[in-house]
C-alpha cells in the first residue's frame, strides 16, 4: 500500500516526510511529485512503508493533523487512472 499525503508545504522535504513517518515503522520510500515546468513541488507526496499496520497508524494519525503550519490530508492512495490522453489523443494534438 502507499500513503498519499496532500495539503503539503511546498516548503517540505524528503527528509521532513521521513522524519515525521519513522515515528510509526520503517519508510521505504518517499516520493515528492514537482511540477515538470517549474520544477516546483506539487504540494502532495507519496509514502511507502514495510507494513501495512504501521500505514495504517501513520494514517490514522496524522489525517488532519497540522503540520508546517497547514491541515495534511492522509490517506491510503489510489491507482492512478487514465487521464482519456492516450496515444490517439496525442497524435491528434500534433
Amino acid at each position: 500500500m502507499t500513503i498519499y499525503v496532500g495539503n503539503l508545504s511546498y516548503r517540505a522535504t524528503e527528509a521532513d516526510l521521513r522524519a515525521v513517518f519513522t515515528d510509526y515503522g520503517e519508510v521505504k520510500r518517499v516520493v515528492l511529485p514537482t511540477d515538470r515546468e517549474t520544477g516546483r513541488l506539487r504540494g502532495f507526496a507519496f509514502v511507502d512503508m514495510t507494513e501495512d499496520a504501521q500505514e495504517d497508524a501513520a494514517i490514522t494519525e496524522l489525517d488532519g493533523a497540522e503540520w508546517m503550519g497547514r491541515q495534511l490530508r492522509v490517506n491510503k492512495a489510489k491507482p492512478r487512472e487514465d487521464n482519456g490522453r492516450g496515444s490517439w489523443a496525442k497524435k491528434q494534438e500534433i
